[in-house]
C-alpha cells in the first residue's frame, strides 16, 4: 500500500535496505472503495486486509511477496486479493492503491477475473492506462469528486464492470451492510444486525461470510480503521479518531492498523498545508 497526499495517507514500502516506512499522500473514499495516491518509501510488516488491492506505479515499480522465505516480485501493476497475507516494498516511487471491497460488483468482477488466492499481475496496458488517468487527475485537480471519478473509472476499466456496490448482492446482505455503515460509530453486534434484517444469528453469519468473504468482526474493523484514518486526515488526533471510529482506545486502533496495513498509523504523514 502506499501513501497519499492530503486527505489521508496509506502504507508505502521500500526495498530491503529500508526498514522504516515513510509515506506522504492523499486518500479518497467512496462507498465500497478508496484511492490512496502519493509517494512512499520503505517495507511493510506482514499484513492482510478485507478489500482487494490494486497497486499501480505512477512512476517506477514496487514489489510484493507472500512467503517469509519467498522471493520478491517486481510489478508495475498488481492485484492483492482480499485476506491475502503479504509484504509490500517500494523505493521512493509515486503509487496509487485502489482498495475495492470484494462484495461490491467491482470486487466480484475482480475475483472472477483474477481469482482470490494469490497476488497477480495486472495486464500491462490496463495498468498503464489507469496510471495515466490517475496521474493526470492528480496533476490537474486533486478535488475529491474528480479523484473519485478517475479512481472508479480506473477500477471499472480494470475489472470490466461499473462500480455499483450492491448490484446483484443478496438484498438481506445489502440491507445489513447499509445498517452497519449507518451505525459504524456505535457498538454493533452480530445479533443486532441479524435482527435488523430478520435473520437468525447462524443464518446471518453464514450469509455474511458467503457474501463478503470476511467475518463480521473483521469487516467492522475494516470499516472502522478507514473511518479513523478519515478523521485523522481531517485534523483529529489518533486518540480522538479511535473513539470516533468505535475503537476501545488508540492502542486497539494501532494494533488493527498494523495488522491491516503493515505499518504504524504514525507513519502516515499528510504533506504540509500550503
Amino acid at each position: 500500500m502506499t501513501a497519499l497526499q492530503g486527505d489521508s495517507v496509506h502504507p508505502s514500502i521500500a526495498p530491503g535496505r529500508f526498514s522504516a516506512v515513510t509515506s506522504t499522500g492523499r486518500v479518497y473514499f467512496w462507498q465500497g472503495g478508496s484511492l490512496w495516491i502519493g509517494e512512499g518509501q520503505g517495507r511493510t510488516q506482514w499484513h492482510e486486509h478485507h478489500a482487494h488491492q490494486l497497486a499501480i506505479a505512477l512512476s517506477g515499480s514496487f514489489r510484493f511477496r507472500t512467503e517469509a522465505d519467498g522471493a520478491w516480485t517486481d510489478y508495475e501493476g498488481a492485484i492483492v486479493p482480499s485476506e491475502c497475507t503479504h509484504q509490500f516494498e517500494v523505493d521512493g516511487a509515486t503509487m496509487a492503491h485502489l482498495f475495492v471491497e470484494p462484495e461490491s460488483s467491482a470486487g466480484r468482477a475482480l475475483t472472477a477475473s483474477f481469482g482470490s488466492n494469490a497476488v497477480a499481475e495486472l495486464p500491462a496496458a490496463g495498468a498503464r492506462a489507469a496510471a495515466k488517468l490517475l496521474f493526470e487527475a492528480m496533476q490537474s485537480s486533486q478535488l475529491a469528486k474528480d479523484m473519485v471519478e478517475a479512481a472508479t473509472s480506473a477500477v471499472a476499466a480494470l475489472c470490466g464492470t461499473a462500480t455499483r456496490p450492491d448490484k446483484d448482492l443478496d438484498p438481506r446482505l445489502s440491507r445489513a451492510l447499509d445498517y452497519i455503515r449507518s451505525n459504524i460509530r456505535n457498538p454493533l453486534s452480530l445479533s443486532e444486525v441479524a435482527s435488523a434484517v430478520a435473520l437468525s444469528e447462524s443464518r446471518f453469519r453464514h450469509l455474511f461470510v458467503a457474501g463478503t468473504g470476511s467475518s463480521f468482526r473483521a469487516y467492522l474493523l475494516w470499516l472502522r480503521i478507514n473511518l479513523a484514518i478519515e478523521a485523522v486526515m481531517s485534523g483529529a488526533s489518533w486518540t480522538e479518531a479511535a473513539h470516533e471510529a468505535g475503537f476501545a482506545d488508540s492502542a486497539h486502533l494501532t494494533r488493527t492498523h498494523k495488522r491491516m496495513f503493515g505499518i504504524e498509523p504514525t507513519a502516515l504523514r499528510p504533506p504540509p498545508l500550503g
